[in-house]
């Protein structure tokens, strides 16, 4: 490349224009070469080739042979380099196609000397010469050439290199026997023709290619354990097959080939070469190779082939389809690849179809053949397999025999298609949560139409509405209704009519509108938004005018509703571009500010979405867009929601990109735009001027909101937001994005901004800002900030700012504190690519590219941070203490990672290999140490067993003690960990998880770097040293973190090594893997070790590197030696104080279970882990009990899949059916079954006789089968056999049995057998005189209420089998009566009646109703278990009849307690009461007695009671006026007695903080019901002290969500119109509603968005009361529309009162300067860690910016009220001087020109800049008080005092401070008057 460089520096001869082509041509190529990112590499090829199509081929002949020759050099040499990059190679090709068009030959030439390096070389091939071969055979057309020449060359190479792969286990299993493999498959299908001639024609034997196949056969055959080359190489024999030209010899080979099925060796003939076939193993995988191969290299003519001269059978229907049959039906590893093939040989069928009717003359899938129930049942076993990606391909196989049977059924004139009716009958048995239910509904739909489907399946819209609220399900049943509503719509214009949109769409509401309505505003969140984001879109694909009808039923008004027209709206617009605006008019805007400022995230990104959305990205936003799109972005800056912030910064890329392309689509306009368009023109300026300044605007906003401070909320999505403004209004291409690049003319559109003085992005200030940001308490701030300086600010930063950086930086390094440390590791990758960047610049200025793309000074930054880490270590191994408290190692660990392994540069250039041994052995010192200082005892080091906790506590504390001898008295009295502890324990636990995550990402990448083992950095020597650091962090650290963050890095170290082509590199980690199963084997700890600590950990990361494509001889051999472990029986003198080697086994096997990257893979051993986990809960050793218990768990939820997500679905179920289950794992289903006889045989004898004999494996397995979706159907009856020990178990003593019992044999049970099932256990219910055993009576019970839970949706009408069933149970009316003692029982037949009430009689009602009633007007006698679950049912039951209600609450005062509390708890549990005389009777009830509950002395009794009350009292909609509902009203002696007894416990803070919310809530309701009166006063006034205490942030929550609530209740009430001016004149209570306003304003900035959603509730109550809105529902308003809208109202009703100014200063931070500087500069940390705020959500210079106009407001109120004058003239004397002294302060600390330390110590302290804007916020107000009245002037001059001011906040803003903008707004008006 230099040397072409040079020739075009040098050739004078050359036309300018050509050499100035070829000089951009050069630069292109060796950008390309420079950079490492993949598509950056590919953008320069592109622009290069684009440079060359430039230049003419006369140019290009025009150019002397050796230059020439060097371009065609430097383009194969590039093309050799990047042989990995397939496009890449390709474009470079292109190329030198170009240059062959001048000279082939030379081009010729050059790539036959290439090639001839590599074939005629007496070396065995490497990896790279073969990955070359293939790139020049694939990639290269010239290269094509000359592998037609030289392939038998080649084919010898490979034939010798065969036998040295397969020799050795490392290299057949690694990428060398892959890539030859791959070799072959090319040769054998781009060079077939070559080929054909030797593999056929008789007398062309060719020794190599016979070596080939051979070698192909053994590895087919199992000799290589790499499953993706077996596959390959059972495409490469398949490939080979292809080549035949005559069809019967191609036939015969693959019928050869299929003798891969053999057990014994066999014989394969290919043409006229031969290989002896010896089957190594049995895994399946040679039979997959083969079928699979077959299938997709063979065409029709082999396929079709008869065996021998049998022309009955075919290849493909008697060879091939047993072959995958069986492979489907086994239960293999490679089940994925198994349904692969058979979905290619359906396809196959499918595509052969018309051959195969001709060849038989009969049909293929005819209804009474073998072949069609084998494919349904092999599809329907496997249609909800747990492996992934197998049901898609089972879904996939479904289609395609459908459509199979479809054209079979036409080719024979079949009209009855039985098969489609009898699938659809089997489809509707499955339970509605069948994921598999609705695939096959949408393939079998074409078949029968959406009318018969729905006449069969009427349930289909309801269990689609399930689908919806099921997050699992959603996709499949979003997927059926756009399917339903397709087909619907090809029926209704396939018919003879013609229809217009219109009538499309009122067809489609007839049967679809209540659906979607249902859907859209329904309370479940799930259904609603599956609904938008799925229905919505499908339907307006196929019927647009839906939107018509969807939005006739909507009002925005009622709840829900504004959610669903804005998601109509959206979806609408996004879906056909049409016009949301145009469809109801005018009121259409109006409702999108309402959605806009909506309380509901989900309402304002719905109407964000429609305000942003545009299918044409060059229609520009309008201005009024724009203004209401800025005023969007300001309220949303601190939303908490995680996912509102990402799909705020989705819209506003949406927007912005409209605004960017608009923009220049309209500067392209008015390029081509007349003069006398001029009005035109004009708009089209405004347009474009306001879409620029939009920009501005947006880029500014983030700056504003970045200062520390503000909450971790606003600065997270204004970086995002930043994001989109970098990424799509400035020139930077980014090589990480494949879409989303700046267009290529965004540079006019920023000129013509340059031009008006905006978008400077990238100025000093800004940079300064975000360097701030690098010092946030977050990660994700850090980070955000680091990428954006990184990525888009220019490369390199001014010397000044990267001196003081540089300062910071290694002060930060050196601090104990970890977050602070990592901020240091940070700023140092931040600084090191800065100096990269500047460093590149002035060598580019230079004109001398490099193609290393090394910096030459990048060494010396690292080498210094290794000296340093090196100064601290002999630091710590002099004094530990001192180290950790100023030197620790954890900062410059995480530099050295960042600086090494986060930046482009290669390690290799940065580091030599003595510099990087130097790391390994300083990394290997510091784990010894620190593992050292946690032991306490260098002889600990040598054993595997990790220290106790209390061994490292001593340890530690032992070293502590050395140091500060004097102080050991008061240590032993301290309880807490003393700040030496903390901070030894601190560096070294946060210091070896460093080493860990470093050692493991440096041996990782310098590995990958190594093209060759002999190049790499490190040696096997080298490696095994770091396998041992490894080793002994994991062994000897218990520290958790320290142990999982090492994991990260093992595991990388791991896979580095088993990925390597040395052997001996590659062996590492198997041998590590053996030496931990060692030490599980002979573990012998001195303590209990909760989990293994560190060892399973270390076996986990092995297994986790090991490639997943391989056998993973690793996992099987791990799995067998800890389940042989496992099973070890314990020795005789076992202690339960030691780990025991069985233990760790079990908890290792967990581990191995619960990782997601070994799930799929352990599932093949789940089986016999289940068995050893039930068995070994047989233990006696409480911990191995324990251990097996876990395991089983984790295994179960591994088995099971995900968990249903549906509010209907049982917490417990999963998403597997039985049949399902068994059917992948059948190794259980004996054992299981046998262990459920064996307890149930256990139980058999007399009832008489108490027998209690506990079966350990019985309740787990009950609980696996309790998990299984119910309604599976068992068509092999197997499962039937579960059902008799189920119905036996149901007597068991133990009631958690019997319960698990229940649901065990509702998911066993088949559906159709429910009813059966209810009849048989209904006529075992005994009578009064048989029952003899409660135990059987409850279980029977329980059994039956489950089977009437799941059956009773599909009882709709009586039948016979449910009359018997009614009859039985009628009769058994005795078992709720006193004849039957025990309350559980009666209990459980409540909940059984209660169910069947819609079927029973009034008089068995009646009668029931009567006992229940007898019951809980009886006293109990003594304590009973489950009297108080059976009082619960029985109020449930009776208080469903509002007559029996009445009754009950009547004689509220004369019932126990216990029916007391459960009426009280039934108010709570009930959400709406709908009959209005029940709530008045129990509201009655309830404040009759509610003395008597406060004086009771049970705090739940009393908590209970008053959550009812307040239930009954208020209303539950947050959307209504919270008016207090009508009912009785205490007498006004009782009523201040209850409220006196309230508050007294509220001041006293008696009771805990749950009754205390509920005790501040019942007093305002109670408050609000007093008359008027000065008692009341009183009584409000303290409430409000009550209120003022509990609002405090380090309140507890529920107490600040009760004053929330107060407010809510009763605060509107108090601050009413009707209520304001009595308090007013006659108890003088204005007072009153400042501290309520006050209040308010406080919950509005609360920690919880709990408590401001409540508050700013009671913001819209007082909005809706004071609008006249007494009728119809709440606006629900954003918190943030909510805070101005108080202190609008605090302004209007309380301007003039002295306390209104007091509430608006207290909003205020303080204003000192002074203390401020002094505690920012102080040096060192004073603890550990920092301690947070009380509120982190709290931004007080945020509520600076929403405070000053209001207090500008009453400043210029001053003449109007003389109290109002004396209230700010008090202020300004008192503050004055403080404000003067502190902006006098700041003039002396006014920043340099150059940055120092000190100044940007200030720009990251938090109070700095709140005291700011706290500063002159009080500064501005002065300011205007100076300027209204002249009494005031003697305290300052106004100009002096404007000048300082303007001075102060100019250069603030010219210095990195950027305040809120809307204080900038305010105090720059103000400055400008």
């Amino acid at each position: 490349m230099r040397s072409l460089q040079d020739f075009v520096i040098c050739d004078d001869q050359s036309p300018e224009n050509l050499s100035q082509t070829l000089t951009l041509f050069v630069d292109k190529l060796s950008e390309s070469s420079r950079t490492s990112v993949k598509r950056s590499k590919e953008r320069c090829l592109e622009e290069a080739a684009q440079l060359l199509r430039h230049i003419s081929e006369a140019q290009l002949r025009s150019l002397e042979e050796n230059h020439l020759l060097v371009l065609v050099r430097l383009l194969i040499s590039m093309q050799l380099q990047m042989v990995n990059i397939s496009t890449a190679c390709r474009k470079m090709d292109k190329m030198l196609q170009l240059l062959a068009k001048v000279d082939h030959q030379l081009v010729h030439r050059e790539t036959l000397l290439c090639l001839d390096s590599i074939f005629h070389t007496e070396q065995i091939l490497s990896l790279e010469n073969l990955q070359r071969a293939c790139m020049f055979l694939e990639d290269s057309t010239i290269g094509r050439e000359v592998w037609r020449e030289s392939y038998m060359s080649m084919l010898n190479k490979i034939s010798e290199l065969f036998p040295v792969i397969l020799r050795q286990e490392s290299l057949r299993d690694g990428p060398l026997c892959y890539v030859t493999v791959k070799m072959c498959l090319q040769i054998f299908q781009l060079l077939s023709s070559e080929v054909a001639p030797i593999v056929w024609a008789e007398g062309h034997k060719t020794p190599s290619l016979q070596h080939i196949l051979q070698a192909l056969m053994d590895i087919i055959l199992g000799q290589c354990c790499n499953r993706d080359t077996r596959l390959l190489a059972g495409t490469a024999v398949a490939m080979l097959i292809n080549t035949a030209s005559e069809n019967k010899r191609g036939g015969a080979a693959a019928w050869s080939l299929l003798q891969v099925s053999q057990c014994e060796p066999w014989l394969l003939t290919i043409g006229v070469l031969q290989a002896q076939s010896s089957p190594v193993g049995k895994d399946g995988v040679g039979r997959l190779a083969v079928s699979r191969g077959l299938l997709t290299c063979c065409p029709p003519r082999i396929l079709l082939s008869s065996h021998g001269d049998d022309t009955g059978n075919c290849l493909l229907l008697t060879g091939l389809f047993p072959l995958v049959y069986a492979l489907c039906e086994q239960k293999l590893d490679c089940h994925y690849f198994a349904f692969e093939a058979l979905t290619l040989w359906l396809k196959k069928v499918k595509e052969c179809a018309a051959d195969l009717w001709e060849m038989s003359g009969i049909r293929l899938l005819p209804d009474d053949s073998s072949l069609q129930p084998q494919l349904v049942h092999v599809i329907w076993t496997n249609a909800e397999s747990p492996v992934d990606g197998v049901s898609e391909f089972v879904r996939s196989a479904f289609s395609l025999l459908l459509e199979l049977y479809q054209m079979d059924c036409e080719q024979f004139c079949d009209q009855r298609k039985p098969l489609y009716s009898a699938l659809l009958q089997q489809i509707m048995k499955q339970p509605w949560e069948a994921k598999a239910k609705y695939h096959h509904l949408c393939a079998l739909l074409p078949y029968l139409g959406t009318d018969m489907m729905f006449d069969q399946y009427p349930e289909l819209p309801n269990h689609l509405l399930k689908c919806l609220s099921t997050n699992h399900l959603s996709p499949c049943g979003s997927e059926l209704y756009k399917s339903l509503i397709q087909q619907q719509r090809q029926e209704l214009s396939r018919g003879t009519a013609s229809h217009s949109e219109l009538d499309l769409a009122n067809h489609w509401a007839s049967r679809w509108q209540p659906v979607l309505h249902r859907g859209l505003t329904s309370q479940v969140t799930l259904l609603q938004t599956n609904s938008c984001t799925h229905l919505l879109p499908s339907t307006f694909q196929v019927f647009p005018s839906a939107v018509d009808h969807l939005l006739a039923f909507l009002d925005p008004r009622v709840p829900g509703h504004l959610h669903a027209w804005a998601c109509i709206m959206s979806s609408y617009r996004a879906t056909t571009g049409g016009s949301s605006w145009a469809l109801h008019g005018s009121s259409t805007l109006k409702t999108l500010q309402l959605a806009l400022g909506s309380a509901d995230d989900k309402v304002r990104l719905a109407a964000l979405s429609l305000l942003c959305y545009c299918p044409k990205t060059k229609d520009t936003p309008t201005i009024e867009e724009m203004t209401i799109m800025r005023t969007f972005i300001s309220q949303n800056l601190n939303c908490e929601s995680s996912s509102f912030r990402q799909h705020l910064q989705a819209g506003v890329r949406k927007f912005m990109v409209r605004v960017r392309d608009g923009c220049l689509g309209l500067m392209r306009g008015q390029k081509g735009k007349r003069k006398e368009d001029a009005q035109h023109s004009e708009k089209v300026q405004d347009v474009l001027e306001e879409g620029i300044a939009f920009v501005e605007w947006l880029s500014l906003l983030p700056y504003s909101n970045l200062a520390p401070g503000h909450s971790y909320q606003r600065k997270k999505t204004v970086l995002l937001l930043l994001s989109v403004v970098m990424e799509t209004c400035t020139d930077t291409w980014s090589p990480d994005k494949k879409k989303g690049q700046p267009p290529a003319n965004i540079g006019s559109l920023i000129n013509c901004a340059k031009q008006r003085g905006l978008w400077d992005f990238f100025c000093r200030t800004k940079q300064l800002v975000l360097i701030s940001c690098l010092e946030d308490s977050t990660n994700e701030i850090r980070e955000l900030s680091a990428g954006l300086l990184l990525r888009f600010f220019p490369p390199s930063f001014p010397d000044d700012l990267a001196k003081v950086l540089h300062m910071r930086t290694k002060h930060l390094l050196c601090s104990p504190r970890v977050q602070e440390a990592q901020m240091g590791a940070l700023m140092m990758k931040v600084l090191l690519q800065k100096s990269q960047g500047q460093r590149e610049g002035r060598s580019l200025s230079r004109k001398s590219p490099s193609c290393s793309g090394s910096d030459p000074n990048t060494p010396g930054i690292v080498r210094e941070l290794v000296e340093e880490l090196e100064d601290h270590y002999r630091t710590a191994k002099a004094d530990m203490i001192h180290a950790a408290r100023t030197k620790p190692m954890h900062g410059l660990l995480s530099a050295l990672q960042r600086c090494l392994l986060e930046t482009p540069s290669n390690v290799s250039n940065i580091l030599d290999h003595g510099l990087i041994v130097n790391v390994l052995s300083l990394l290997e010192n510091i784990a010894l140490l620190l593992l050292g200082v946690l032991c306490g005892d260098a002889c600990a080091l040598e054993k595997d067993a990790p220290p106790s906790f209390c061994d490292i506590g001593n340890a530690i504390s032992s070293l502590v003690a050395q140091v500060s001898r004097g102080s050991e008295a008061d240590a032993e009295e301290c309880v807490l960990l003393s700040e030496g502890h903390s901070l030894v324990l601190t560096c070294c636990w946060v210091s070896l998880k460093e080493v860990g995550i470093f050692l493991g990402s440096l041996v990782d990448k310098v590995l990958k770097e190594s093209k060759q083992p002999s190049e790499s950095l490190y040696t096997k020597q080298d490696l095994m040293r770091a396998a041992v650091v490894f080793k002994n962090i994991l062994l000897k650290c218990r520290h958790w973190g320290a142990v999982e963050g090492c994991c990260l890095g093992f595991t990388k170290f791991c896979a580095s090594l088993l990925s390597s082509n040395d052997p001996d590199v590659s062996g590492i980690p198997g041998q590590m893997l053996k030496q931990g199963l060692q030490t599980v084997q002979r573990l012998h700890s001195t303590s209990v070790t909760r989990r293994g600590a560190g060892l399973p950990m270390l076996i986990l990361c092995v297994l986790s590197a090991e490639e997943a494509s391989k056998a993973r001889p690793l996992l099987a051999h791990s799995m067998q030696t800890l389940m042989e472990t496992a099973r070890m029986p314990l020795s005789e003198d076992w202690d339960q104080t030691l780990d025991l080697p069985q233990v760790c086994a079990v908890h290792t096997l967990q581990a191995l279970v619960r990782s997601t990257c070994l799930g799929a893979a352990v599932l093949q051993f789940a089986p016999a882990v289940a068995v050893l986990s039930l068995t070994l809960l047989s233990s006696p050793c409480w911990a191995m009990r324990n251990a097996a218990l876990q395991l089983y768990s984790s295994l179960c939820s591994r088995m099971l899949g995900q968990r249903s997500s549906c509010e209907d679905a049982a917490p417990t179920q999963r998403g597997m059916s039985p049949p399902a289950f068994f059917f992948h794992y059948p190794g259980l289903q004996h054992f299981l079954l046998a262990e459920l006889r064996a307890a149930a045989q256990d139980l058999q004898g007399p009832d008489s006789v108490a027998k209690l004999r506990l079966q350990p494996s019985l309740y787990p397995i009950l609980t696996l089968l309790a998990q299984l979706q119910p309604g599976g159907d068992d068509s092999s009856g197997t499962l039937s056999d579960f059902l008799p020990p189920l119905f036996q178990l149901s007597a068991s003593p133990i009631y958690s049995v019997r319960v698990m019992v229940s649901k065990a044999l509702v998911a066993m049970a088949p559906p159709s057998a429910y009813m059966s099932i209810l009849v048989k256990l209904t006529a075992q219910l005994p009578s009064p005189q048989q029952c003899r055993s409660h135990n059987r009576l409850h279980g029977q019970l329980l059994q039956i209420k489950a089977i009437l839970e799941r059956a009773s949706c599909t009882l709709s009408e009586p039948t016979d089998d449910l009359s018997r069933v009614l009859s039985r149970m009628h009769a058994s009316l005795w078992v709720v009566t006193e004849t039957q003692q025990c309350p559980l029982v009666r209990g459980v037949y409540v909940e059984i009646a209660a169910s069947l009430r819609r079927f029973c009689s009034e008089a068995v009602l009646s009668k029931l109703r009567e006992t229940l009633m007898h019951q809980l007007q009886t006293p109990q006698q003594g304590f009973q278990i489950g009297l108080s679950s059976f009082y619960q049912q029985a109020i449930r039951f009776l208080c469903a009849d509002a007559q029996c209600s009445c009754k009950l609450w009547d004689s509220f005062s004369t019932a126990n307690l216990d029916v007391r509390l459960s009426l009280v708890a039934w108010v709570l549990s009930v959400r709406d009461l709908q009959h209005h005389g029940v709530r008045e009777t129990i509201q009655r009830a309830l404040q009759l007695n509610l003395k008597e509950a406060l004086l009771s002395h049970s705090v739940e009794y009393c908590s209970n009671y008053l959550g009812a009350l307040i239930s009954m009292m208020a209303r539950d909609d947050s959307t209504l006026p919270q008016h207090l509902l009508p009912g009785a009203t205490l007498e006004e002696p009782v009523q201040q007695d209850c409220l006196e007894l309230l508050l007294r416990d509220l001041e006293d803070q008696r009771g805990g903080p749950e009754f205390l919310s509920q005790a501040l809530h019942a007093a305002v309701l109670l408050l609000s019901q007093w008359p008027d009166s000065s008692l009341k006063m009183a009584m409000l006034q303290r409430w409000c002290g009550i209120l003022e205490c509990n609002r405090a942030p380090d309140a507890p929550e529920v107490l600040r969500i009760a004053c929330a609530d107060s407010l809510c209740a009763a605060g509107d009430s108090l601050m009413s119109h009707s209520a304001l001016p009595a308090i007013k004149i006659r108890y003088k209570g204005i007072q009153t509603c400042c501290w309520l306003i006050n209040t308010g304003l406080y919950l509005l900035q609360d920690q919880s968005q709990q408590v401001r959603l409540k508050a700013a509730r009671f913001t819209a109550m007082l909005q809706h009361v004071r609008s006249g809105g007494n009728q119809g529902s709440i606006y629900l308003m954003q918190v943030n529309l909510a805070l101005p809208l108080f202190l609008d109202l605090l302004l209007k009703e309380c301007w003039d009162v002295p306390g209104t100014l007091e509430v608006l200063m207290c909003h205020l931070p303080q204003s000192d300067l002074r203390s401020v500087l002094e505690k920012a500069t102080a040096v060192g940390c004073s603890s550990l860690y920092e301690q947070d705020e009380a509120n982190v959500f709290a931004e007080p210079s945020v509520m600076c910016g929403h405070v000053l106009p209001y207090l500008l407001q009453m400043a210029e109120k001053y003449c109007q009220s003389s109290a109002l004058a004396q209230s700010l003239n008090t202020w300004a004397e008192e503050n004055s001087a403080q404000v003067l002294d502190s902006l006098s302060f700041f003039q002396k600390l006014q920043p340099a020109e150059t940055l120092t330390s000190v100044w940007l110590t200030l720009l990251v302290d938090p109070s700095f800049h709140n005291t700011l804007c706290g500063l002159f916020t009080r500064a501005a107000f002065l300011l205007r008080l100076l300027k209204t009245s002249r009494s005031l002037q003697h305290l300052c001059d106004p100009s002096y005092m404007h000048k300082s001011l303007q001075e102060a906040f100019t250069l603030l803003c010219q210095s990195g401070v950027h305040f809120p903008s809307a204080l900038t707004a305010a105090v720059t008006a103000e400055l400008q008057l």
